[in-house]
């Protein structure tokens, strides 16, 4: 390798380390603040640097949630990449969904909800948001569809019942430092397993109340 080729390979890991440093920043500015209240400039002071050199990475504050959310897309497929190799894609799915509702923290759960809440009323947000969403419901989907065990089996239905589960696990971490996702997460697969094996029963319907 030439010294020229060498020195352009460390100016660009130098230029990841910088741009991961200030979503390491931003991480905390906005669990701190909110999103809505952290500025650019306090991502700036969070990070140590100048307002102009975080505008080299980050033409915004929506490009630096961007940033964090690809950031964490990057690392859910290490992580499946990895667990794929050690198992068969049940103990992959089941793995996935427990390492990831066990091990968030609760300031990665109090950044989604805050995410969650500015989708509401930004619209990069939001659509960054409905784009990550989608692309979980199809992965999960197609891990239904691969696994399940019998053709009774509706994937979309049963994504459908298990994605409140999920939301609800997040919105539970943020909002108590003592929760114990265990249970949550141990329901969660129950019904992925009963949900995989058949249909779900459909509610009763009360003919007097119509519910």
């Amino acid at each position: 390798m030439s010294a020229a080729t060498g020195a352009v390979i460390d100016a660009r890991n130098g230029q990841a380390a910088r741009r991961e440093h200030i979503l390491d920043a931003a991480e905390a500015c906005f669990v701190r603040n909110g999103f809505h209240r952290t500025t650019m400039q306090d991502l700036a002071r969070e990070a140590s640097m100048s307002p102009g050199n975080i505008y080299r990475y980050f033409d915004s504050k929506e490009a630096v949630v961007l940033g964090l959310a690809e950031r964490d897309r990057e690392r859910g497929a290490v992580l499946v990449e990895a667990m794929e190799r050690a198992g068969d894609k049940r103990a992959v799915l089941m793995g996935v969904l427990a390492r990831f509702f066990l091990d968030i923290t609760r300031e990665a759960a109090i950044l989604r909800l805050d995410v969650w809440a500015e989708s509401t009323r930004n619209p990069a947000i939001g659509t960054m948001v409905e784009h990550g969403d989608e692309d979980g419901r199809t992965w999960l989907i197609e891990m239904f569809d691969a696994i399940k065990t019998s053709p009774d089996c509706d994937s979309a239905a049963l994504f459908d019942a298990v994605a409140p589960l999920m939301k609800g696990i997040i919105v539970s971490r943020a909002l108590s430092a003592e929760y114990d996702a265990g249970p949550a997460v141990a329901q969660l697969q129950a019904v992925i397993d009963a949900g995989l094996s058949g249909p779900f029963p459909l509610p009763r319907l009360d003919l007097e109340t119509g519910r």
